[in-house]
């Protein structure tokens, strides 16, 4: 006999079990046949105790289940806790039983202290964007729909997946939704499920590559793990001016889109800067595209989320043969989901699924089930419209409080705004905010290294990612950090 499992009592750790209890815990041991059978158990034991893998306090089971478990005699297992109780590794007494002592630690040799990676910053408030109150998940919604999801769930679903598309029942709830609230032209067989936007990207900018594109658009503001993403796989990328009334798209027919295979927008909701790309620009881009057999990528990050004014669909409404749209549940639900989608073109849909693989292993099964039936069921549109409401007295009570002060744009949507600062005050307001412990970006951050933009002192400010219950308190640090 040489490996042996035993139930340990898992009273030391927390989580119940003492006398009687049926839980335990399994613990492997090596028992050297080499060494005799006492011999090798006390020392299996001795290092499962020094090591730490038997934590202090851990109440070995009864001699007559130990030797029960591992198949040998009850007297061989009682000699070999007398032993070790002996030298201090355990302790026996009188109805608390058999455990492992206080002081045997794990002993670890010098230089092997463990390496600790720094967590980031935490401040009392934030107002960083891109995240929106994760307080206000509808948890109890989407537990209904979870079970109504596993109660209905067909058995394949537990299994490997192997369309790499995704869940056809999350694509097809996807296609009816995005038709209907974003003007997405979008057949469930050329959706394509992802991990999020980030994913999405990755897959993309492989496909681009190896179609041997260089170089792609993208916004003069955005986020740098976008631009850190594509210049990964090898893609250069180029700025493109942006103002108020989005990106410069006409831009495209110059030098910024001569050599360029793609260009990535955020039409919608230009992120950071708030404006919408307008209709003429809008064609401009799609134009662009169609002339020189270009690909857009939309990213529609927040579309749901407009207050003034109607609605603005999607870009791929105009051209769903050239424009690749990005979806994901990130800012209408939660990032930690993990869960995004892609609308691709014909052209494009057997290289994206072939850059994802023959298996879907990037979303959980189950919850793709449990988003198509929440979508399905209503409780989307409802979780949105109340958010909806909920961003927008937010977005008024911020415009409110700095009416006066600072000049407030890109407002007409989103989770965010940006704060125009008078000259000369950014570098204080930055200070004065980290003297409140708030969190907040200034709109360089988001600038490109390469692009030509006139310089603008301004904070982008996430009125969305705040729990309600630090809402005040934190719009309250913002004004005490204003100029």
């Amino acid at each position: 006999m040489t490996d042996s499992w035993a139930t340990f009592d898992a009273e030391a750790d927390g989580t119940g079990g003492g006398a009687g209890s049926d839980f335990g815990a399994d613990l492997h041991l090596d028992l050297s046949a080499g060494r005799g059978l006492r011999a090798g158990l006390v020392e299996a034991l001795r290092e499962a105790a020094r090591s730490g893998r038997l934590a202090p306090g851990t109440r070995l089971p009864s001699s007559r289940s130990f030797a029960a478990d591992l198949g040998i005699a009850r007297n061989t297992v009682a000699e070999a806790y007398a032993e070790l109780v002996a030298e201090g590794w355990l302790t026996a007494r009188q109805g608390s039983g058999t455990r492992v002592a206080e002081r045997a630690r794990p002993l670890r040799p010098a230089g092997s202290a463990r390496v600790r990676h720094p967590s980031p910053k935490r401040h009392s408030y934030s107002l960083v964007p891109g995240t929106p109150d994760l307080g206000a998940f509808p948890r109890a919604a989407w537990l209904t729909a979870a079970r109504r999801a596993l109660t209905d769930a067909p058995n394949d679903a537990f299994g490997y997946q192997v369309d790499a598309r995704g869940r056809v029942e999350l694509r097809e709830a996807l296609a009816g939704y995005l038709a209907r609230a974003r003007g997405v032209y979008a057949d469930p067989e050329r959706i394509v499920l992802c991990a999020g936007f980030a994913h999405a990207l990755m897959l993309l900018a492989g496909v681009l590559r190896a179609r041997r594109v260089r170089d792609v658009a993208v916004e003069g503001y955005g986020l740098y793990m976008h631009r850190e993403t594509l210049t990964r796989a090898g893609l250069r990328t180029r700025p493109l001016a942006v103002d108020d009334a989005g990106a410069r798209t006409p831009d495209l027919s110059g030098p910024v889109g001569a050599g360029a295979g793609a260009v990535l927008l955020t039409p919608a909701h230009q992120f950071p800067t708030g404006a919408a790309l307008t209709p003429a620009r809008r064609a401009a881009a799609v134009d662009w595209a169609r002339s020189t057999g270009g690909i857009i990528v939309e990213d529609d990050y927040d579309g749901e989320f407009r207050y003034d004014g109607q609605s603005v669909g999607a870009l791929q409404g105009l051209d769903p043969d050239r424009v690749v749209y990005l979806g994901t549940a990130s800012k209408s639900l939660a990032p930690g989901l993990r869960m995004g989608w892609m609308v691709v073109p014909p052209g494009l849909l057997d290289e994206v699924v072939a850059a994802k693989g023959r298996t879907d292993w990037t979303s959980s099964a189950v919850d793709q089930l449990t988003l198509a039936e929440f979508i399905r069921s209503g409780a989307y549109d409802r979780h949105v419209r109340g958010m909806r409401l909920r961003y927008r007295r937010r977005r008024d009570e911020l415009v409110e409080a700095v009416s006066g002060r600072v000049a407030v744009s890109g407002i007409a949507a989103g989770l965010h705004a940006v704060l125009d600062l008078p000259a000369g005050t950014e570098a204080a307001a930055l200070r004065s905010a980290a003297w409140q412990d708030l969190a907040v970006v200034p709109l360089s951050f988001f600038a490109h290294p390469d692009a030509e933009l006139p310089r603008r002192e301004a904070l982008v400010v996430g009125y969305g990612t705040p729990p309600t219950s630090a809402w005040s308190a934190t719009l309250t640090a913002l004004l005490a950090a204003l100029p």
